[in-house]
């Protein structure tokens, strides 16, 4: 692997969110200021600051609302093998997403033009709503459509892992449905990562990631589809959303809830709930880990 390329990585997951709340207030304070000079050549007429309180309005509430779209990316993932099942629902959350729009920017500007000393007027509401409408269902699948390639962006920098699948001809090198290996992808490299170098997996929508060295690498499964293809000497379900390699655990310490935090090697905190905590101490033979 490119050793610059994976640190790069790693300083730029440590300002993920700076860098992409500053793309997202770039993106419509530019397109923001362009609106408002293209209204004030086309209407010389209007006040100078009415452009700029109608669009920056909108680019407000537009800035409030990509939480919304991106938790509705996440629950609705699009994709090539899921866009059919996730249209209908993005079609439903676009119109949510345009009537809070709406009503949040006209809230806005009757506000501006009240203390200008002026009235605004929205006009009605469902022809209005309408036009507004095609607007906003533009702008949704935008930001849709970013938040898509941002993702495909970061798994090539941070690499994707997939199981690996039988030959065509001939018997598999090694079992396919216990696999000791998993196949990696990343900056169009492939390398083999073993098994037992993941020291923790943890379930992440309709990925679950394998924790390596203090890297992620997703791979498309579910955790029901993966506890069958780990090994159970080796991998234990500490959580609904968590496996632990116990090779790398170091410590158990009980909680009062009856729940358990799981402290790595490195110094990594797992939780480990009170549903699970009796396989890890069964595993232990009944006596107590470290910690307990």
């Amino acid at each position: 692997m490119n050793e610059q390329a994976d640190v790069g990585y790693r300083d730029f997951q440590r300002w993920h969110t700076s860098v992409e709340v500053a793309f997202w207030v770039a993106l419509f304070t530019l397109n923001t200021v362009f609106n408002c000079i293209v209204a004030q050549i086309d209407d010389a007429r209007t006040a100078a600051w009415e452009p700029w309180v109608r669009e920056s309005s909108s680019a407000l509430l537009v800035l409030l609302l990509i939480p919304f779209v991106k938790v509705a990316e996440r629950r609705w993932p699009f994709r090539f093998d899921t866009w059919r099942h996730s249209l209908p629902w993005h079609l439903l959350a676009s119109v949510a997403f345009s009537l809070v729009h709406v009503a949040g920017m006209v809230g806005l500007r009757k506000l501006a033009y009240g203390m200008a000393g002026h009235h605004y007027h929205f006009g009605a509401w469902w022809p209005n709503f309408g036009y507004e409408y095609l607007k906003d269902i533009r702008s949704y699948f935008t930001i849709v459509a970013l938040i898509c390639l941002s993702r495909l962006w970061l798994l090539r920098q941070q690499g994707e892992a997939k199981l690996l699948a039988e030959p065509d001809d001939g018997p598999p090198v090694e079992p396919v449905e216990r696999p000791e290996r998993f196949l990696v992808r990343k900056l169009g490299k492939e390398f083999l990562l073993n098994a037992s170098e993941i020291e923790w997996l943890q379930a992440a929508g309709n990925y679950v990631n394998l924790h390596v060295r203090g890297r992620d690498y997703p791979l498309r499964s579910t955790m029901a589809g993966i506890e069958a293809r780990l090994d159970p000497a080796r991998f234990l379900r500490v959580h609904r959303g968590y496996f632990v390699n116990l090779d790398y655990l170091a410590e158990i310490e009980p909680l009062e809830t009856g729940d358990a935090r799981l402290r790595l090697r490195d110094g990594t905190t797992i939780p480990c709930s009170r549903r699970y905590r009796a396989a890890l101490r069964e595993r232990y033979g009944g006596q107590p880990a470290a910690g307990e």
